[in-house]
């Protein structure tokens, strides 16, 4: 393997409102569209709810809550990132899907300063893509939910 390829990672994207995210593409089980979530009682805002996929119970967690980001105003139904954890898949609700891009690990810098708050202690770095900014989501923090 070339030492340009070593260096290169590739990353799954998606929408949160304005902003462009993305997370390691080998930490991503499925990219799939809504699929309908049971409440959970007395649990933080941020589990939206569990899923029934092919048979498995996934934790579903609301991304925008999650970020301390308003909810939605789009009719578009949301689409779920099934990412991977220790304590099996968990689903990450987001408002659009991306495309895979491979980048060079060196060109990611420390997140903005305009990002603040929780936004900030979940993004481990950011790239200027030619149109847009991409923000590496810090994949093991976000997953990190508290009791409500």
């Amino acid at each position: 393997m070339s030492e340009t390829n070593r260096n290169r990672e590739s990353y799954c994207t998606f929408r949160l409102g304005n902003l462009n995210l993305g997370v390691e593409v080998n930490d991503v089980q499925e990219v799939i569209r809504y699929q309908p979530t049971t409440r959970v009682p007395l649990t933080s805002a941020v589990v939206h709810g569990l899923m029934n996929l092919r048979g498995q119970i996934v934790t579903a967690l609301d991304l925008r809550s999650r970020l301390g980001l308003p909810a939605s105003q789009s009719e578009k139904p949301l689409m779920n990132v099934v990412v991977r954890s220790p304590d099996g898949p968990i689903s990450l609700l987001v408002d659009e899907i991306g495309d895979v891009v491979e980048v060079d690990q060196e060109r990611f810098e420390p997140p903005p300063e305009t990002l603040q708050g929780a936004q900030r202690g979940f993004i481990r770095g950011a790239m200027k893509l030619d149109n847009d900014l991409l923000l590496l989501l810090d994949t093991a923090s976000v997953l990190q939910v508290d009791a409500a």
